[in-house]
């Protein structure tokens, strides 16, 4: 298979978002290992494998340089890394003092920094790859989330500069997911109806899986991306429809009056105009934030 031989790290793969791009890679033919704080409810496997779980807190950089030390003992190489770990509950900005934020963002940047640094030296070795997992969060504004979105549009800029310093030895790109259908989907967007009408305010009238994402990660890990770094990747399903044109009466669309059916069509209106979507992406990580125990309405650690 394309990725036959290589070895895989997901930070946060043990569910959600994660959990599907470590299949992804298992499918291709990868190692795959998967860290958290916890291990998975479940075995993550696909293809006939399972990977390979271990526990560390990756906003403890003493950990993961251990974790990293004894990943190379045991896998003696590294060819791709998935900073995919990370997440937020929603929490106004005047709802949580400094030190709460500062945790989401460390979660959500400093943390990626944090791995990719103890993995360099293992991605230069094999000529691998970075990919980051960021959000349409952080290309907009995030009410709620604030915190979240300001880190992932972080996280975006810093792997463009890592891709130009670790160059040519290093690839560093950016998946930008939009929202994502996971176990936990129901925190953010309600009972089933919830998540299918949100799902129609999406151009292709759905939420992504996260194997979707993980076919996109395996992509640029691949030898088919050999010439994409610095490049950040769109998953969105089309993004989102602007809401002035729901408004705007003025570009609506008018029946002739002499047909049997005459009227006034408007534009089509979302179905989910009353449900709040505070978190645009809805996948990213199990490790959360608000507690010592790091569980958080975003899950996919």
């Amino acid at each position: 298979m394309e990725l036959d031989g290589r070895v895989v790290l997901v930070t946060g793969g043990t569910r959600g978002v994660g959990a599907g791009i470590a299949r992804a890679f298992l499918r291709a033919g990868a190692r795959v290992a998967v860290c958290a704080r916890r291990p998975p409810d479940a075995p993550v496997e696909a293809a006939g494998r399972t990977v390979e779980f271990h526990p560390v807190d990756l906003r403890e950089p003493a950990a993961v340089r251990e974790l990293l030390t004894g990943f190379a003992a045991r896998y003696g190489r590294l060819d791709a890394l998935v900073n995919n770990a990370g997440g937020t509950p929603y929490r106004l900005l005047g709802e949580g003092d400094a030190e709460r934020h500062a945790r989401v963002v460390e979660l959500n940047l400093t943390a990626p920094l944090t791995v990719s640094l103890a993995a360099h030296p293992l991605l230069r070795a094999s000529r691998g790859a970075v990919v980051m997992i960021g959000s349409v969060s952080g290309t907009r504004p995030s009410p709620g989330t604030a915190a979240y979105g300001a880190a992932k549009a972080g996280l975006e800029n810093l792997a463009r500069s890592m891709a130009v310093e670790w160059a040519p030895e290093v690839r560093v790109n950016t998946l930008v997911l939009g929202m994502v259908e996971t176990e936990l989907s129901h925190l953010h967007y309600g009972d089933e109806a919830g998540i299918a009408a949100v799902g129609r305010t999406v151009p292709l009238g759905r939420l992504a899986t996260p194997e979707e994402i993980g076919e996109a990660a395996v992509f640029l890990a691949s030898d088919r991306a050999a010439y994409v770094s610095g490049a950040s990747l769109l998953v969105h399903g089309g993004g989102e429809r602007p809401a002035f044109l729901d408004a705007a009466t003025v570009n609506a669309v008018t029946v002739d009056a002499q047909t049997p059916d005459a009227a006034t069509v408007d534009v089509p209106t979302s179905d989910a105009a009353t449900v709040d979507v505070p978190n645009a992406d809805a996948d990213a990580a199990a490790v959360g934030v608000a507690t010592a125990d790091k569980e958080s309405r975003d899950g996919s650690v």
